[in-house]
């Protein structure tokens, strides 16, 4: 009888991913995974542990699986699971703790406890680690978009923040196995690769010669790659250099996600971070200025100790005024360990409450201001979803280079595709528009337009397949002629700005 497998995954998109990575190691031994309700052999919970409130979640999540089947393994990984092993298991029923390290060793200790039964504890000092944990994804579970990590740890140390002890100091992925499996993925199909990491704009801080900015030309010399994307980057490691590959590769997706934590000079003081407001509202300019319609989005901590009302208007003045695509707004929380636990002023909860509603406010005004300009712009959109549309009709959403979230008629065959699409609305959380044509991944072959109905954005005709359509309109069958826009279709980016 086959062996199952569960997983629950808190936190950010790391541990989604290193949870990927770990499936594939069970997969490869044979085992079938299972929706974590069920009854399973195994069950691994990887932990978050960014604020208190991840490690009570990450005990529930852990106390959930021992319920369920008090006989399967209970394995536990991930952040918490590195900072506070002891207190993991103290928690009966739990047989193995693994942290952010080691993880290529899960199924020996699995095996181990099979025979035995004896709880493992597993966790390693991380601080003494310095080489990159090579966890290979070759697919992922329902996704079309590629998530690929190549960085581990951070050596920032944010008075706010406890992720450098449970992840370690900043370790970065080689090149080449960087490129090896970036052109793995592309020939399992994906077309969109995200860079991901603890602290993705550190990649190469441990290497000579080589940096993110190097990695990234590389990349873009992958072929078949049609989008390359940053999961997140600091404003202090956007350089000339930088500014240049994104200014000039077209592969690179016209969307940067850069934290800018705090609206005020003294809060982003007593947060340790790297630069001032002044600073990075220069490097947001020049973005601007390198390549135009590029979405930023951010993250905002609201009523860190200390923020007065002065300096969180000051704070909401300067986001209206940068103009985010986006801000994902979070209350600042205490962690236990950090020096800002122990800062005085403290925020009123309450006060923290209602800055936190008004800056989401000030979220979803620019979301639509930001999206209100596409309305009319023809973007490459490659649809992740099916979803309802117009009249009951099937419909396909999906994300364009600049993070448009953007829903238009089609059949679910063109998801994983790239669509050149017409932005006709916007709305805050998502846009409509009309496919005009499916691009082929294969730029050596003929460029195979797809026909779809115009007048009203009607979806595709979804008896036939788009290899159907496709080969009607080389033998020149029900192909409509393109408009004149998709011939002259160009993203234009200026010349590099210089410093």
């Amino acid at each position: 009888m086959t062996s199952t497998v569960a997983f629950y995954t808190l936190g950010c998109k790391v541990n989604f991913y290193d949870t990927e990575a770990i499936w594939q190691l069970f997969k490869n031994t044979g085992y079938e995974q299972v929706e974590f309700e069920d009854t399973a052999d195994v069950y691994v919970i990887n932990t978050c542990t960014v604020t208190n409130t991840g490690d009570k979640k990450s005990r529930q999540i852990i106390r959930r699986a021992i319920r369920r089947n008090p006989d399967a393994i209970i394995a536990v990984t991930g952040c918490y699971a590195q900072t506070s092993p002891a207190e993991i298991l103290a928690i009966d029923g739990v047989d193995l703790v693994i942290g952010t390290q080691d993880r290529d060793k899960i199924m020996d200790f699995v095996g181990q406890i099979r025979e035995d039964r004896t709880p493992v504890n597993a966790v390693r000092n991380i601080m003494k680690t310095r080489s990159f944990e090579e966890l290979d994804v070759p697919d992922f579970t329902e996704r079309t978009r590629a998530f690929l990590k190549i960085q581990e740890g951070c050596n920032n140390f944010c008075t706010f923040c406890i992720i450098p002890w449970s992840r370690g100091l900043s370790r970065s992925r080689e090149p080449q196995s960087v490129l090896e499996q970036a052109r793995s993925l592309v020939a399992a199909g994906y077309k969109e690769i995200v860079l991901t990491g603890i602290h993705t704009g550190g990649y190469g801080d441990d290497m000579e010669n080589y940096n993110l900015t190097s990695l990234l030309w590389d990349l873009d010399k992958v072929e078949g790659l049609e989008r390359i994307r940053i999961s997140s980057i600091e404003a202090s490691q956007i350089d000339d250099e930088m500014i240049d590959v994104l200014n000039r590769s077209s592969k690179m997706c016209r969307h940067l996600h850069i934290p800018l934590q705090a609206g005020d000079n003294s809060v982003l003081k007593r947060m340790r971070r790297k630069y001032t407001t002044e600073e990075f509202a220069s490097k947001i300019k020049r973005l601007h200025e390198a390549m135009p319609g590029v979405a930023i989005t951010t993250d905002v901590i609201v009523g860190f100790p200390g923020e007065t009302d002065e300096m969180f208007e000051a704070g909401y003045k300067l986001m209206e005024e940068l103009a985010f695509a986006e801000m994902h707004v979070f209350p600042y929380s205490k962690r236990t360990g950090t020096p800002a636990a122990r800062m005085e002023d403290q925020v009123d909860e309450e006060v923290k409450n209602e800055r936190v509603h008004k800056l989401i406010d000030l979220s979803e005004k620019l979301q639509l201001q930001y999206a209100k300009k596409s309305i009319g712009e023809v973007l490459d959109v490659i649809p992740e979803r099916v979803v309802k549309g117009v009249d009951g009709e099937e419909w396909v959403m999906g994300h364009s280079d600049n993070y448009l979230n953007v829903a238009f008629a089609g059949s679910e065959a063109l998801i994983g595709q790239l669509c050149r699409v017409k932005v006709t609305e916007a709305g805050v959380n998502e846009c409509t528009g009309q496919l005009l044509r499916v691009l082929e991944a294969d730029r050596e072959r003929d460029d195979v337009s797809v026909a779809s109905r115009r007048g009203g954005g009607r979806p595709l005709n979804h008896g036939q397949s788009l290899d159907a359509l496709r080969a009607s309109a080389v033998n020149g069958e029900a192909l409509e002629e393109e408009d004149e826009e998709l011939h002259t279709y160009k993203y234009e980016r200026t010349e590099t700005i210089k410093a």
